[in-house]
This record gives structure tokens, C-alpha cells and sequence, in this order.
């Protein structure tokens, strides 16, 4: 047996010994409770951490999505489970080549000029390799680590522990719809061929668009767990960070444009702001300068009904007019259930928090007087107090991402101490927002990049007008 065979089927014996590391966090929490004795969550995260860092699995994505919103989890595991990795060690020569078998039959080198069986980089899910197609044209590869199902339900099962441990613990929210969204979200990233429509639908939003590149997929190369796309030439972001501002800002321009125009303009947003994600290709071949954004990854696209687009848009009006009417409306309208006076004014600190920025109509950095690593803490301890005070308050699946996104852009606008004019920006965006306008839009978009209409959002008040 080889060693990425061994290795593989070590990963499954740990997913064993997990559940019984979680199940015994839970037993001994339900046993101490019942004793009336004190239970160290501290220790207990700090258990639950290192069982789940031996599997660096989807369960490290799940974990630091999680730990951007506030009373998910308990802050102890949020804190321990943030700081894991979720780089996964590659495979091996030969364990690539088996699996290229599977994807592309016994004649899959025939098919490509060049194949390096050596990970360029590896992830939670697969790695990516770097090849040439028959026609000469570089491409990235993106081939799925094995049985990587039965790994994603593992982790599902997991969280679902973790999540009824935690709702013994007097939280701040009701976490069953943001399970059933992580579950859904993370089985959609299996599906490489969901993928490829997601690159097809990305690539006709910005076709014309200098700043913004997306690859183009080779379908004849690729399949439901394997993915062939050109290979799109960048560095890193971190490597801008001492570079001029005005080059700095021609970064967060692209980027802000690359999160928020998709979803103002078709209801559909990339989940995941990671550092990884995405490169940054220069001005010219000659010219060091920063011309836009290279976007890598389509794993994480979440696309929205029309009616949430305008709950968005909602509050927004409603935090700019300090309309208490409209807020809740929005906030009713996204499906947020259970709210009372104090929970209104939790989620209006946080929302504050989110589109603050975007309410202040001059050149600013994204957060003031603020470190990347300390972004939204303050507020988030904040609302947590409140949550756990008054609630629970159940949020809406569609909160997740939306709110990974503006906390992961905001980071990044962080990292780069960009100093632009976020209201305009934000303006700019959403001028002359027609629901009706944007619903045939997306319509005709999805329906040619072969991406299902997302379902209507599921609130109460679906046709309820506006207030005034």
C-alpha cells in the first residue's frame, strides 16, 4: 500500500476517533450539568480543537466561516478553531495519476502536452496542478482529493454536534438554518461541474471588464471532481502592501467591484474573500503596477433571490435615513425570526458595523484606528453580550455568506490600507436598482451559464410593501 494510501485511510480512522472526541465533549458537558458542576469550555474547545486539527479537512473551512459571526459558537471555540489550518497535505505522483485514470481514462496524459503531477496548491477539497492543453494553452487543474463525500458528511455530522452542544449553553442564536446552509454550500463545492457554470456565469458579468479576469474552462478536460481551466498569470496581494497608495486603491477598486457588482446586479456573490482566491496581474508586461484581479476560485459562488438583493438595499436606506421602520422590515425580509426591541438594536449595531463604511460619504480606510486581525472583534463582543441577554434570535441562511464576504473584504481592505470613498462605491453599485430589471437580468444570465435559479427567500412578508 502506498503512503498517500495510507494516508487516506488514516484520514478515516480519524474521523472516527473525532466523533468520539466530540460525543465525549458533549457526554461529559450533559454529565456536569446534571451534577450542577461548572463546565471549562475552554478545556473543552481546546480538546475539540486538536482532534479537529488532525484532519484538516472541510471542517477548518466550516470553522473560520464561523468565527465571523457573532454567537455562532461559544467564543472559546470559535477563538481555538479559528487558528486552524486549512491546508491539506497534497497527493503524491502517483496517487494523481490513479486518480487522473478515474477522471479521464487509462489515455489521460495523451491528452495534454504537459502535466506536472506535482501540486502547485492544495486546499481543504483538492489541489490544483499545473498543465498544457493539446492546443498549447496553460491551465490550472483542479483535481478532488478521493471519497471527499464521505469526508464532507463526516465534518457535516461534526458540526451538528457542536451545534447542539452549544444550544445547552444559553446562546445568542438559533444556528439550524445556518447548519442547513453550511451543509448545502459545502456539498455544492464537490460539484466541480456546478463550478464550471458558476466560471461560465462569472465570465459573461465581466467580459468587458479590464480589471477583473475570470478562466475559461476546457470541458473536454474536465468533469464532476476534475477541473481544467486556463492558468491566469499573477502574485500575491500581500506582495502590494508597501506599494503607493494609488496602487493599493487600484486593487480594492477591482476587488470591491469583483464582490459587489455580481450581486446588485445578478444576486450572485463569491462566499469566500480568502486570501488564496484570488491574484493580482500587472498594468502591462513592462509596468510592475497593478492592473486588476485575477479571481481563482468558484467553489463558494451563493446566488440570492431578487427579494433579498432588495432587503439589502433596504437596510441600507434605512441605516441612511435612521428609518427604524425599514430596518426591521429588512431585517424581516432577509427571514431574520424571533426579534424583539433589544434584538432589533443587536443587529443594528452589527449592521451599523458592516455598512458603516459604505454611510459615510468621504475618503476613508475600511476601519479606522484598526488592525486586520482585531476587525469587527469589538462590535462582535458587543452584540454577542446582547444576543446571549435577549435571545435567541434565528438567522437566516443567507446571512452566512453575506456576511463572510463583508468581513472578508473588509480584512482585505485592511491588509492593504486602501483609502478610498466606499459610499461612492457602494452608490455606484447599485444606481437605478430595479428589482423587476435585475430579475430578468439574472434570468437570462443563469439560464445561459447553466447556473439554477436560486428558490424565493422563505419570509413571511414576501408582498408586504416597503414602508415609507
Amino acid at each position: 500500500m502506498s503512503n498517500e494510501e495510507n494516508r487516506f485511510s488514516a484520514r478515516a480512522a480519524r474521523y472516527a476517533r473525532v466523533g468520539s472526541n466530540v460525543g465525549s465533549v458533549a457526554a461529559r458537558f450533559a454529565g456536569q450539568r446534571f451534577l450542577g458542576l461548572e463546565f471549562d469550555r475552554s478545556k473543552a474547545a481546546q480538546d475539540l480543537a486538536a482532534a479537529l486539527g488532525g484532519l484538516k479537512g472541510p471542517i477548518m473551512k466550516v470553522a473560520q466561516l464561523l468565527s465571523t459571526i457573532p454567537e455562532a459558537l461559544p467564543k472559546e471555540y470559535a477563538r481555538e478553531l479559528a487558528q486552524l489550518q486549512s491546508q491539506a497535505p497534497p497527493m503524491g505522483p502517483g496517487f494523481v495519476r490513479r486518480r487522473m485514470v478515474a477522471e479521464l481514462g487509462p489515455e489521460w496524459r495523451d491528452r495534454f502536452k504537459d502535466f506536472s503531477t506535482e501540486a502547485a496548491a492544495s486546499a481543504s477539497l483538492g489541489q490544483v496542478h499545473r498543465a498544457v492543453a493539446a492546443d498549447g494553452r496553460d491551465l490550472a487543474v483542479k483535481l478532488q482529493y478521493p471519497d471527499m463525500q464521505s469526508a464532507v458528511e463526516a465534518d457535516l455530522n461534526q458540526l451538528w454536534v457542536i451545534f447542539q452542544l452549544h444550544a445547552r449553553m444559553d446562546p445568542g442564536i438559533d444556528t439550524k438554518e445556518i447548519y442547513q446552509e453550511i451543509s448545502l454550500r459545502l456539498r455544492e463545492e464537490l460539484d466541480y461541474e456546478l463550478e464550471a457554470c458558476h466560471i461560465a456565469l462569472y465570465d459573461l458579468i465581466f467580459r468587458d471588464d479590464a480589471a477583473i479576469r475570470v478562466p475559461e474552462v476546457v470541458p473536454e478536460l474536465s468533469t464532476k471532481r476534475l477541473l481544467s481551466m486556463t492558468w491566469l498569470e499573477g502574485r500575491p496581494l500581500l506582495e502590494f502592501k508597501e506599494h503607493a497608495l494609488e496602487d493599493r486603491n487600484t486593487i480594492a477598486r477591482a476587488m470591491f467591484r469583483a464582490w459587489w457588482y455580481p450581486f446588485s446586479h445578478f444576486g450572485a456573490i463569491h462566499g469566500d474573500p480568502h486570501l488564496g482566491n484570488y491574484t493580482i496581474f500587472p498594468s502591462s508586461e513592462a509596468d510592475a503596477k497593478p492592473g486588476g484581479v485575477n479571481l481563482l476560485d468558484y467553489g463558494c459562488i451563493r446566488t440570492f433571490p431578487i427579494s433579498f438583493i432588495s432587503g439589502v438595499i433596504d437596510l441600507y436606506t434605512g441605516l441612511q435615513r435612521n428609518d427604524r421602520d425599514l430596518i426591521v422590515h429588512a431585517y424581516e425580509r432577509w427571514g431574520f425570526r424571533g426579534l424583539n426591541d433589544e434584538l432589533i438594536e443587536a443587529l443594528t449595531i452589527w449592521a451599523r458595523f458592516i455598512y458603516g463604511p459604505l454611510l459615510d460619504d468621504r475618503e476613508r480606510t475600511i476601519a479606522e484606528d484598526t488592525a486586520p486581525g482585531e476587525y469587527g472583534r469589538k462590535e462582535a463582543f458587543t452584540v454577542s453580550k446582547m444576543l446571549k441577554e435577549k435571545g435567541p434570535v434565528t438567522v437566516p441562511r443567507e446571512f452566512v455568506f453575506m456576511d463572510r464576504a463583508a468581513i472578508g473584504l473588509g480584512g482585505v481592505f485592511l491588509h492593504l490600507g486602501a483609502k478610498l470613498n466606499w459610499y461612492e462605491l457602494f452608490n455606484e453599485t447599485i444606481q437605478d436598482f430595479d428589482p423587476a430589471v435585475v430579475e430578468a437580468r439574472q434570468a437570462e444570465a443563469f439560464k445561459t451559464a447553466g447556473v439554477p435559479l436560486p428558490a424565493k427567500t422563505r419570509v413571511q412578508n414576501e408582498s408586504t410593501p416597503v414602508p415609507k
